[in-house]
């Protein structure tokens, strides 16, 4: 089971469409996936059509819920999702509060799951304990990087929380970037994706999302794209990026 981040504190840079979408395409290749919605927003949950919950990632994080008891079956074969609501903002205020193992919620009970090839974690827009637990309990951190002025900005604190990660706890995360929100008529989206290929090199995903219609309107249907607009230039990125996560 590989466990995977998406992380990024700015917002507004894919991080839930990312984390939905390829998710959706990790299950259509017959990996069983299952999405962690770590973000207080719920936006992850909502997107896949979830709306009334009578339990959410809080009652797993801070009343001791047994993870399996939260997950819910989507309408895409092979993908469930643990899903939450706003209510999630208290934990990151109780976390705070916590003396010790603050940071490492999360990283047993799902270490503790069965049956499932890839779990991806959908993460707030902040560095706060919430986004410290995903990333502890993770493999991998994909991190979304906007094709737009300033992509770069920001991207040192969550490198720099990693490298704290790897230090004072010893875990080694991998890292990947993915450019997102692609508009190939700029020459400035251009440019800045030959600046992020040459800054991080081969940690970069081949795959460029597009900033595209499709995809922007799907959660509002409560669908992927998978089941949205599966002939889009934005389902055909994502399925490009589930192949290139499964070759690594």
């Amino acid at each position: 089971m590989q466990v995977i981040a998406i992380a990024n504190q700015k917002g507004g840079c894919g991080k839930t469409t990312t984390t939905v979408n390829l998710a959706a395409y990790l299950a259509l290749n017959g990996k069983r996936t299952l999405l962690v919605d770590l973000d207080p927003q719920g936006s992850s949950t909502r997107h896949l059509g979830l709306n009334e919950l009578d339990k959410t990632m809080y009652d797993v994080l801070m009343r001791g819920l047994d993870i399996r008891a939260l997950i819910k079956n989507t309408m895409v074969s092979d993908l469930d999702i643990a899903p939450t609501n706003n209510f999630l903002g208290k934990a990151e205020l109780e976390l705070a509060s916590k003396l010790t193992a603050r940071e490492s919620v999360l990283r047993p009970k799902l270490r503790s799951l069965e049956g499932y090839d890839y779990v991806l974690i959908d993460t707030p827009p902040t560095l706060g304990f919430l986004t410290l637990n995903a990333l502890v309990a993770s493999d991998m951190v994909l991190i979304p990087i906007q094709t737009q002025f300033f992509a770069l900005m920001g991207l040192s604190m969550i490198l720099d929380l990693l490298e704290l990660i790897k230090s004072d706890l010893g875990y080694d995360i991998k890292k990947r970037y993915l450019l997102t929100l692609f508009d190939p008529r700029t020459k400035m989206a251009k440019e800045i994706v030959a600046q992020v290929k040459e800054s991080l090199g081969e940690d970069v995903f081949k795959t460029v999302i597009p900033n595209n219609i499709r995809l922007a309107e799907a959660p509002s249907y409560g669908l992927p794209i998978t089941l949205h607009a599966p002939d889009s230039p934005g389902a055909l990125a994502y399925s490009n990026l589930a192949k290139e996560v499964m070759a690594l």
